[in-house]
C-alpha cells in the first residue's frame, strides 16, 4: 500500500524570518516580512507530518530559483542541492549562487523518509535586503531641528514630521517594486493614499549608536505603471530615537538627534531595466500636520483641525511645504530587521461603559499594553477628547489611580476639526499599559464606540495550556498577557509607568519559559546582538539593553543574560547563530567578572 507523508516547511532565514508552508497553499505565519535578508547563507527549515507513525527523514532535496516559473518547471538556478543523505531538517543553509541586492529567490524542497517520499512542498519566498551603505541610493533626509511650537523638556513635545515625493514610472509594465525604508524614531509608509503595511511602531528600538533597522516592503501591487504618476508618503513618529524625556537625567539617558528617513525604492520593470525613488533633498516635508505630539510615556495629541487631506496621493499641493533637509548621519550600521514588527494582535471590547458627570469610564476586563480606538462623533470644533490611561482604579470604582504610572502622563488628545461623524481615530506613535480608560470630551460614548487594539511583536504561539485547576490556568494565562505586553520591539520590564527599559535581569531565565508560549527565537536573538552592542570595552555588559539608561552594575542577574539567552536559542531552537555571534562579547565578559569579581577562593562576589 503507498504510504503518504505530507511536508510542511518552516522558513527561517538568517536570524530573521519564519514562514510556514502547508501541501496546498502558502500562509505566513505573520512574521517579519521576508525581503531584507543579509546573508549570503541564509538558513532553510522544514517540518515533516505523516499519517504514519515514527516517520524519520533521510535525505532531502532543496530548489532555489530566480523565478517563481522556473521553481514550478523544476529548474533550481540559484541552487540545486540535488539528494542529500540527512537527517538534518533545520538551519540547512544555502549553498548556491552569490545573491545581489533586491534579489527574490523562491524555493522549495522534498524529503525522504524511511516510510517513503513526499512530493514537492508549496514554494517559499525570500529576499536580499541592500547589503552596505555603500549599496543604498539617495541621502539620510529630515529636519536638524525643533520646529517653533515644539516643546523640548522632561515632557517633550515635538510634533511628527511628514514626508511626500511625487514622480512618474516608466512608460513600461511593472514585474516587481520593494520599498526599504527606515524610518527613526518611528514611521507609517504610505503609497498612493495606502499604507503598505499593518505594522505599527516600527522599526524595533536599538542602540542607534551601533545598529539602526531598516524593513522591506513588496509594494507592486501600490504602483501605477505605464508612465503614471505616483506618490509617496511617510509619517515620521519620535520613538525611542528622538529621546521623550529629553532634558531628564541626562547624564545617563542618551540622546539620539531628530526624526529622520532614509528610502529606496526600487522598480523592476517586465523589459528588465530598473527605476529607483530615493530620499534626498528634493523631497517635501512638513511638520504643521495634525500629530502635534508624540512621546511613549505621555501618549499623543492630535489636531483633526490641520489635518492634510489626500497628502499621500499624486496631484497634491505642497508648494508651501519646505524642502526636506539633509541630515545628520546616524552613526550606527544600517541592517535589515530579522525580527518582526509590532502589531495590533487582538481587539477587546469594553467590559462596561459608566457615565460619571461629563466622563466616561470603561473597563475592558484585562491588563493589556497598546491604546483604544474611539468613534469620534459630534465634538464641536476645537474642543478635545481626552484619554487617560491606567491598569487601577480607586477603590469606589470613579477615578483612575494613576500612582504607579509616576510622571507618565499616558494621556491621548484628540481635538477636533468639528465635522467628525464616526470618524474612528487611535494614535500612532504612542502605546499604554492599561485596563482602564477615562474617556472625556464626548456627548455620548457607547460601549460599540470604543475598542481596545493589543500591541505586541508579531509573535505566534508556541503553544497552549489548559488544566482542570482553574489557579493554574490562570498563572498561565496572566503570565501569556504580561509577557506578551511587554514584548515592545525589545523585552521592557513594563508597559506603563516612565520606565519601560528592556532590563536584562527581568527577562533572564524568563526566556526559558517565553519560549514555550510565543515562537520568539528570533526576537531574543536580536535581543543578543543589542547586548554585545552594549558591551563595554572592559567587557562588562549592561543592566538595559539597548542601554537607553546608563548602568554598568556587572551585577550577575543582569550580566549573565548574554550566555542565559544564547543557551535557551540553542537547547529550545537548535540555533547555534547567536552563540557563533556573541562568543567572544561572552568571553570578554567572563575574563571581566573573573578579574573584576571574583575572590580569591574563586568566589564570583558580584551581586554581594
Amino acid at each position: 500500500m503507498q504510504r503518504t507523508t505530507y511536508l510542511i516547511i518552516s522558513l527561517l532565514i538568517s536570524l530573521g524570518l519564519r514562514a510556514g508552508v502547508s501541501v496546498g497553499s502558502l500562509t505566513i505565519e505573520g512574521q517579519v516580512n521576508p525581503l531584507s535578508i543579509e546573508t549570503q547563507h541564509p538558513r532553510l527549515s522544514w517540518i515533516i507530518t505523516s499519517n504514519e507513525r515514527d516517520v524519520m527523514q533521510t535525505a532531502y532535496h532543496v530548489l532555489v530559483a530566480s523565478s517563481p516559473e522556473k521553481l514550478a518547471a523544476g529548474q533550481g538556478d540559484l541552487w540545486d542541492s540535488g539528494r542529500v543523505n540527512s537527517d538534518r531538517s533545520v538551519w540547512v543553509e544555502y549553498e548556491g549562487k552569490e545573491l545581489p541586492d533586491n534579489t527574490r529567490c523562491y524555493w522549495k524542497v522534498r524529503v525522504f523518509t524511511n516510510r517513503g517520499e513526499s512530493s514537492w512542498s508549496q514554494p517559499a519566498e525570500w529576499g536580499m535586503g541592500i547589503v552596505g551603505e555603500g549599496h543604498w541610493g539617495g541621502r539620510w533626509i529630515g529636519w536638524e531641528g525643533p520646529f517653533k511650537w515644539d516643546i523640548e523638556d522632561s515632557h517633550s513635545r515635538m510634533s511628527s514630521r511628514y514626508l511626500r515625493k511625487e514622480f512618474n514610472s516608466e512608460k513600461k509594465e511593472i514585474k516587481r517594486a520593494t520599498a526599504h525604508i527606515s524610518g527613526l524614531g518611528l514611521y507609517e509608509l504610505y503609497i498612493n493614499g495606502k499604507k503598505v503595511s499593518d505594522d505599527v511602531l516600527a522599526p524595533a528600538p536599538t542602540d542607534y549608536r551601533r545598529t539602526t533597522l531598516y524593513n522591506s516592503y513588496d509594494v507592486t501591487d501600490l504602483l501605477k505603471g505605464n508612465g503614471d504618476p505616483n506618490a509617496i508618503g511617510v509619517t515620521l513618529g519620535n520613538g525611542r530615537f528622538y529621546t521623550m524625556r529629553q532634558n531628564f537625567k541626562p547624564y545617563k539617558i542618551p540622546t539620539f538627534g531628530y526624526p529622520k528617513l532614509r528610502m529606496n525604492l526600487i522598480i523592476e520593470y517586465a523589459d528588465g531595466t530598473t527605476q529607483r525613488v530615493n530620499s534626498d533633498e528634493k523631497w517635501s516635508l512638513t511638520a504643521e500636520g495634525p500629530i502635534r505630539s508624540n512621546n511613549e510615556y505621555d501618549g499623543e495629541v492630535y489636531d483633526a483641525q490641520l489635518e492634510l487631506g489626500d497628502w499621500t496621493m499624486p496631484g497634491y499641493d505642497d508648494s508651501k511645504w519646505l524642502k526636506a533637509q539633509r541630515a545628520e548621519l546616524p552613526y550606527g550600521t544600517l541592517r535589515g530587521a530579522q525580527s518582526p514588527n509590532m502589531k495590533v494582535m487582538q481587539t477587546l471590547t469594553p467590559k462596561s461603559v459608566r457615565k460619571l458627570g461629563d466622563r466616561y469610564m470603561v473597563d475592558f476586563g484585562q491588563n493589556m499594553a497598546g491604546w483604544v480606538k474611539i468613534n469620534i462623533s459630534d465634538v464641536a470644533k476645537g474642543d478635545t477628547v481626552m484619554i487617560r490611561y491606567s491598569e487601577r482604579i480607586s477603590a469606589d470604582s470613579t477615578q483612575l489611580d494613576v500612582e504607579n504610572l509616576r510622571n507618565a502622563q499616558s494621556t491621548d488628545r484628540y481635538i477636533a476639526n468639528g465635522t467628525e461623524k464616526g470618524v474612528k481615530w487611535s494614535p500612532k506613535f504612542s502605546y499604554h499599559g492599561f485596563q482602564f480608560v477615562e474617556v472625556s470630551g464626548m456627548k455620548d460614548l457607547k460601549p460599540e464606540d470604543i475598542v481596545a487594539e493589543f500591541v505586541y511583536d508579531a509573535l505566534p504561539n508556541n503553544g497552549t495550556f489548559a488544566s482542570s485547576n482553574k489557579t493554574m490556568n490562570a498563572i498561565h494565562r496572566n503570565a501569556w498577557w504580561g509577557t506578551a505586553s511587554n514584548y515592545k520591539g525589545v523585552p521592557v520590564d513594563c508597559p506603563q509607568r516612565d520606565e519601560r527599559q528592556p532590563w536584562t535581569g527581568d527577562h533572564n531565565m524568563n526566556t526559558w519559559g517565553e519560549n514555550f508560549m510565543f515562537d520568539n527565537a528570533n526576537f531574543y536573538a536580536k535581543w543578543m546582538d543589542d547586548m554585545r552592542e552594549s558591551q563595554r570595552e572592559d567587557g562588562c555588559l549592561p543592566d538595559i539593553a539597548p542601554a537607553y539608561y546608563n548602568y554598568y552594575t556587572s551585577d550577575m542577574t543582569w550580566s549573565s543574560t548574554l550566555p542565559v539567552v544564547c543557551d535557551m536559542l540553542y537547547e529550545q531552537t537548535g540555533n547555534p547563530q547567536p552563540i557563533f555571534r556573541n562568543y567572544e562579547a561572552m568571553k570578554k565578559w567572563m575574563n571581566h567578572i573573573r578579574k573584576d569579581y571574583t575572590s580569591k577562593e574563586g568566589l564570583i562576589t558580584a551581586d554581594k
